[in-house]
């Protein structure tokens, strides 16, 4: 990418085609200049602070059901005095603070121009750990909630904009929709040459179809029980030389088509999880809660977070996938093997670790809890 410049393009109007202030486009070639000179201090350990917290207090404007089967809402977030919020950029999320305590990630799935209003969507998990369900009965229309960001560990690169590819294609599996919508709106402002393949369990429990549908027949809906459990060949069956695929879905989904690309360089492939990775290599090991000496046994495909929520339900996180931040505990004995891509070399050198992917590097670690 060094020294690669896109040749000039045409700025459209904001991703809904109006014709007020864009910030998102206005900036967006050199927002992608800064993130890829970040992205390469972040591997190369340069950088040397710490993420802000951008915490504020926000109001929900509005909530309103996005998919027919009802386990899909969105929420309208703005300022309680109605001030203009931090920009962000397709890709993004914020990090809410229930009142219960969680805190849950959510992408942001509205319109970057719009400085006033944050849009997020949450899906009901009635089998998960309360954070949806909390969301969907207990959070109403002017609810105050704590949110943080927005952050981005999903950052979109358009072709002509930061990416050497000719074609995109886009991959969302049901919810997944939230982070790639944004992505698609751009890929649509920018006149570039787009797919998208979006998959669910049926047409009811897919959201925001009205607006999926204003793409016209660059997008293939795809049901399971019309079509029967997507084949990763199928949901790549627009990829090309020269592609970069974008896709947010469950873990299998994404696994499937990873192992498909593995061995094809000519195909970029940038992927959100929905949930934690499986553990690969793991080894077992013990833990020690300081502050009570408990110790409980990590095994070989399970991580810390997992054993340790099963004595401290109330224990902070959200990605579950090393990139948020918000599981950190500090480590007073043993080594760790850091699987994360947040922490930097002053974190680690402190003793800090993300107990959701990261693991022993020997048979014990005695953690602050």
């Amino acid at each position: 990418m060094t020294g690669y410049r896109p040749a000039p393009k045409v700025v459209p109007p904001n991703l809904y085609g109006r014709r007020d202030r864009d910030l998102t486009i206005r900036f967006y070639d050199r927002f992608i200049g800064g993130y890829v000179r970040w992205s390469m201090l972040i591997h190369r350990g340069a950088v040397k602070s710490r993420v802000d917290d951008n915490t504020t207090t926000m109001v929900i404007l509005d909530k309103r059901v996005e998919a027919q089967d009802e386990n899909v809402i969105s929420l309208i977030l703005a300022a309680p005095d109605d001030h203009e919020l931090l920009p962000w950029h397709p890709g993004a999320h914020l990090d809410l603070r229930l009142p219960s305590g969680r805190q849950r990630q959510y992408s942001l799935c509205g319109d970057p121009a719009d400085r006033r209003r944050y849009r997020i969507a949450v899906r009901r998990i009635p089998e998960g750990n309360g954070g949806s369900i909390e969301i969907h009965d207990e959070l109403q229309v002017g609810s105050e909630i704590k949110v943080r960001g927005p952050h981005n560990g999903f950052g979109f690169a358009a072709p002509g904009f930061g990416s050497p590819a000719k074609h995109l294609h886009f991959v969302a599996g049901g919810i997944g929709i939230t982070p790639i919508l944004p992505m698609a709106r751009l890929a649509q402002r920018l006149q570039l040459d787009w797919t998208m393949t979006y998959t669910g369990r049926s047409r009811d429990s897919l959201p925001f179809l009205d607006e999926v549908a204003e793409f016209g027949d660059r997008v293939t809906i795809r049901t399971d029980d019309e079509h029967g459990l997507p084949d990763p060949k199928e949901l790549l069956n627009d990829v090309r030389p020269n592609t970069a695929i974008y896709t947010c879905g469950p873990v299998p989904m994404i696994g499937g088509m990873l192992d498909v690309l593995r061995n094809n360089p000519e195909v970029e492939f940038h992927y959100e999880r929905f949930s934690a990775p499986p553990v690969v290599d793991g080894t077992a090991f013990e833990v020690e809660l300081a502050r009570t000496g408990e110790t409980v046994e990590v095994p070989a495909d399970r991580t810390v977070l997992e054993v340790v929520r099963q004595k401290r339900p109330n224990i902070a996180y959200s990605c579950q996938q090393g990139f948020c931040r918000t599981c950190i505990v500090r480590v007073l004995e043993g080594s760790v093997d850091h699987r994360d891509t947040a922490l930097i070399d002053e974190d680690r050198d402190r003793g800090d670790m993300l107990v959701c992917v990261s693991r022993a590097a020997g048979d014990r670690l005695v953690l602050d809890l």
